[in-house]
């Protein structure tokens, strides 16, 4: 409540400074002496207090239902107006005798003028407060959003972590029973890296490419010890996409599933490749196979199987919205292609 004071009273002081500077230069215009001054001083002055009165009932009144609030606070502007207008035409007539009028139409002129100057100042008074209960309320619904965001990323990568950590555990338990413990020491050892890495990263944050890139050889590094020359990387990163951020974590689950569905299912194993490049304002990111493609996705859709693409897709959409594309399509003559597009920003210096 404190900002409502600091914006009150600069408002009031100078709302009313502003009356007085207006009913006087208007007395002199019409004729008034320069002692009419005092006139409008006193009733400016007076007008201060009542507002000041009257917006402590306004506040008393603000947790009301609507209707309630409107009419009491109606009936308490009529009965300001009733006070000012009195408080006035005492005044002005100790000061103006030819001011007091010759009917009781000119008294109900005097509190016409008071009720429009208060309600006025009502007027004024309810849009600043309306506007900024508006304003607080779009605040809290956009900090509410942002915390479902953030739960909701936090989420997809609980999700993912588990599916990759199923799959190098059961290849560990494989090394152990084929009695291969160098390897599988290697595999555990790359796996508490890859972990400690995944665990430590807040999956709102962003980080550079390069940066990503290296979170991304721990994890192949897991994945060349089990599948060994079966498994192919080939990283083409242009320089200035090395800089550009990128959701921590994001190309894992897509390296995850190529490595599943390309490499694990072939005897032959294949190849996996990652190119990035900036194309305008856009960061571009293509990742490919050489397996034997699907037919999920004839028409470029993404398909339904597997929480790693699909998580991918939703984290790109939560993050960025309608800035980012994701779309995959099986190659000719064979192989799969994940291609993102993602708005292009570049790391701070030393990030």
């Amino acid at each position: 409540m404190a900002s409502s004071r600091i914006t009150f009273w600069p408002l009031q002081v100078c709302g009313w400074v502003g009356y007085f500077t207006l009913n006087f230069l208007s007395a002199i215009g019409y004729g008034k002496s320069w002692d009419y001054v005092f006139v409008s001083l006193a009733c400016a002055s007076i007008g201060f207090l009542i507002t000041c009165v009257l917006r402590l009932g306004y506040r008393a009144l603000w947790h009301l239902p609507m209707r309630r609030m409107s009419w009491r606070a109606a009936c308490m502007l009529v009965v300001a107006a009733i006070v000012f207008a009195t408080c006035y035409a005492t005044i002005t007539f100790r000061y103006c005798d030819d001011c007091r009028p010759d009917s009781v139409l000119g008294y109900i002129g005097y509190f016409g003028s008071m009720l429009y100057v208060l309600l006025s100042w009502s007027g004024l008074y309810f849009g600043i407060k309306f506007n900024r209960q508006l304003q607080q309320q779009k605040l809290a619904a956009l900090q509410a959003l942002a915390m479902a965001h953030e739960a909701q990323l936090k989420m997809l990568r609980y999700q993912l972590n588990p599916h990759f950590l199923f799959n190098t555990l059961n290849a560990i338990s494989t090394l152990i029973l084929d009695a291969k413990q160098d390897t599988a020491n290697r595999m555990v050892s790359s796996l508490s890296a890859f972990l400690r890495y995944s665990l430590d990263s807040d999956p709102v944050q962003r980080v550079s490419l390069a940066q990503e890139i290296e979170a991304l050889n721990l994890y192949l590094g897991i994945e060349q010890l089990r599948f060994g020359e079966r498994l192919q990387v080939i990283m083409d990163i242009a320089p200035e996409a090395r800089n550009a951020l990128v959701p921590s974590l994001i190309l894992q689950p897509l390296i995850e599933n190529a490595v599943k569905y390309a490499i694990a299912k072939r005897e032959q194993g294949g190849s996996v490749e990652l190119l990035a490049r900036r194309d305008g304002d856009d960061l571009d990111l293509r990742l490919r196979d050489d397996g034997p493609g699907s037919d999920d996705f004839p028409d470029k859709q993404l398909p339904c199987r597997g929480v790693g693409l699909a998580n991918t897709r939703e984290r790109l959409r939560v993050l960025y919205g309608e800035r980012q594309s994701f779309s995959i399509a099986n190659r000719q003559p064979h192989g799969v292609e994940v291609h993102l597009r993602l708005p292009f920003e570049a790391a701070p210096a030393g990030n």
